[in-house]
This record gives C-alpha cells, structure tokens and sequence, in this order.
C-alpha cells in the first residue's frame, strides 16, 4: 500500500476558479447512510485530513437531517482559513419521507441560511444545487443561486447530477465552478456528453462514491458485511447475484493492484486521478486509516498501458445492477 507519508503536501487543482486539493473528503457517511457513525471519531477524521492538507470538505444539508453540516462546523471551528466548504440543498423532504426536489427560489434562499447557521460560517465556498428541480427552470434555481454570490454568502456555484444540456444553461446564467456526480470504474454515465461539455466551459469535476460505496476496495464480500439500516443492502448492485458478479470484477482490480503494490481502492482512485486535472475525487470515510490510504493513491503514477489494464480488468458494461432503484434514477443526469 501506498504510503501517505511520502506525500509532503497534497497538489492541488481548480474546480473553475476556485484552487482545492487534488482530493477531496465526502462527509456524507459520517451521519447518513452506511449505520451507526462515532462524532468523535468523524472529528478526528476531520481534524487529521486538515492536517495532510485536504482542503475540500463535502457536505448537504441532506445529510443526518442537518447534522452532517452541524458536525463539519463544529470540526472546522477556529480551523476556517484552512478549508473549502461545500454543501448541497434540494432535497426538501425529510428522513424516511418520498423524496422531493425544491429548486425554486425562495427555498434556495432558505435553505442557504439555514446551512449558514448549522455550519456557523458566514458565507459558503461552494454551493452546489444536489438534484434537479424538473418543475423549476433551471434559470431560476441558479439566478437566486447568483444572488447569493452578490449578497456575499456564496463564493461558488456548483450542480449535481446535472445533464449536459442543463449545464449550459446554468452556465449562462452565471458561472458554474463544479459538477458533482459520481464517476467510477463501475460508475461512467458522464463521461460520452456531460464531461465534455464541462470542459468546453471550464467546469471542474467532482466525482463521488469514486470507490463504488467502498465496494471497489474489495472491503465487503456480502450484504451480511453492512449495517443493518446501511442503504447499500437496497441497491441493486449490492443485489443477490448482482453482488456475486461484480465481485468477480473487484478481484481482476485486486490483481492488477498487487502488481503495483497498492491496494485496489487506491488503483482505483488513481484511475481516476489520472482522469484530467480539473478532476478532484471526494472518497468518503470515517476512519483516519482509510482516509491516509486513499491520499496514498494521490502518488500512484500509472501509464497509459496501466490505465488501459485497468479498465480491462473493470469493465463498467460487466457491472452487474444499476447504481440506484429506478425511482432515485430518474432524479440523475436531468
């Protein structure tokens, strides 16, 4: 495995106009979605990736119900001029409730101030629209977007989950710094239209789950590995059967990895890296362990030969399942 220790300082990249490091941290699973979480330990997580020179921290105001943002606040107290926030809003519903989009307005406005007050900032760095409002155009959604930028709450604009044509026209309403999707060996819908328009404008990229919900690391063998409130056991990936198969992907990846003397989450994090510098993956972890090995994967040098190796050894048209139910698909790529 490669060691973070090598790694003096992290190199940055741009996501538009604004410098981050090369890799970023998704806090997400720190209070939602894969179980049980420890604060302490999220903290420490937090703490210990400020100091190897992770400036990119990734929130929403989805997360926890508010907490995940209530959490990075409190992490980053005293520590401000060392981070880069970004957070999301658009989902209006709550926990357990049927997911609803708000894009309009007003709620933009809202939901801006209500992070502002969980985080206990004065103004976000990066503040990205999470899903697509489909009832609202998108012209409204970033123009109330762009006067946050005016009011000095937000320094930059980011989309997630975005479609190429809905890109452009965000982007003619005010600059767009960041698109967030997520992007693996496993995970490449935007990579035939939607990347390509991002560079023509500039947009940086922000991949997440860029390790397949942690299962391109080879970490989890059966659902009976997850917590039981873990989402992860309804996604059809992570399927009887589908699991099974995929599986058989991760151990072509673990192979490759040997070779190279790495773990197969850091190959895969580097094959991405590796992706263009305006790419800045956020791997999410609650653990300083698992967050040195995926910086470990900033220093993987990889040729074109081993890129190519890669992506035969990880087909993504072999995924077995789609990344969500068909329901949460249609909200993705609008």
């Amino acid at each position: 495995m490669t060691d973070i220790s090598r790694t003096s300082t992290l190199p940055t990249r741009h996501l538009g106009g604004l410098a981050v490091s090369a890799q970023g941290l998704g806090c997400m699973g720190m209070s939602h979605g894969y179980g049980d979480s420890d604060d302490a330990q999220s903290i420490a997580t937090l703490h210990r990736a400020l100091d190897l020179g992770v400036t990119l921290l990734d929130t929403a105001d989805f997360y926890g119900g508010g907490h995940n943002e209530e959490l990075i606040g409190r992490a980053v107290a005293g520590r401000r001029d060392e981070v880069v926030l970004a957070t999301k809003f658009g989902f209006a519903n709550r926990l357990g409730e049927p997911t609803r989009i708000r894009g309009d307005a007003a709620y933009v406005r809202q939901a801006c101030e209500a992070s502002l007050r969980r985080l206990g900032v004065d103004h976000i760095d990066l503040y990205y629209q999470h899903r697509v409002d489909p009832r609202v155009p998108i012209e409204e959604t970033v123009g109330a977007m762009a006067e946050l930028v005016r009011a000095g709450k937000v320094r930059h604009l980011g989309l997630s989950e975005a479609g190429a044509g809905t890109v452009r026209r965000a982007h003619a309403v005010h600059p767009i710094a960041a698109l967030q999707s997520e992007w693996s060996l496993w995970t490449r819908d935007l990579e035939a239209e939607i990347a390509p328009v991002c560079r023509e404008l500039g947009i940086g990229l922000v991949p997440f789950s860029p390790l397949g919900r942690g299962f391109l690391t080879g970490r989890y063998r059966s659902v009976e590995a997850l917590d039981e409130t873990d989402v992860r056991r309804s996604q059809p990936r992570f399927a009887d059967g589908n699991l099974e198969r995929n599986l058989a992907i991760v151990a072509k990846l673990e192979e490759r990895a040997a070779a190279k003397g790495v773990t197969a989450g850091q190959l895969a994090l580097a094959w991405l890296q590796h992706r263009g510098e305006d790419v800045v993956p956020i791997p999410g972890t609650r653990r300083p362990r698992y967050l040195e090995e995926n910086l470990g994967s900033l220093s993987v040098e990889l040729s074109p030969e081993d890129l190519a190796a890669i992506e035969a050894a990880a087909p993504a048209a072999h995924v077995a399942g789609t990344r969500y139910d068909a329901t949460s698909l249609t909200y993705v790529n609008n």
